[in-house]
């Protein structure tokens, strides 16, 4: 499944590794560190609408998105749910 997470970036829900709030940036000198080593690596997309709220960390790039993190985790969560949804109709139409 596929999350929307603002500012015209969609991802796959399965890589996703963590969404923080953006207020934890500059209150932790990890997440800051991390972050700077994965821009200088050209992997970082900042919002380009708003002011960040959220950053969405994923296996191979950073996102800093202009939505919060519980709308993420909805959007995240409802993702989970329709992956779940599909896998029980692909269930019943194999014993049909």
């Amino acid at each position: 499944m596929f999350i929307h997470i603002g500012d015209e970036n969609v991802i796959q829900s399965e890589d996703v590794v963590s969404i923080i709030d953006y207020n934890l940036f500059h209150s932790s000198s990890i997440i800051e560190e991390m972050i700077f080593k994965q821009r200088e690596k050209g992997n970082v997309s900042d919002s380009s609408y708003e002011e960040a709220k959220s950053i969405v960390i994923t296996v191979n790039h950073i996102y800093f998105s202009s939505l919060s993190v519980s709308t993420l985790n909805r959007r995240a969560q409802l993702a989970y749910k329709l992956d779940k949804v599909e896998d029980i109709t692909d269930t019943y139409e194999l014993e049909d």
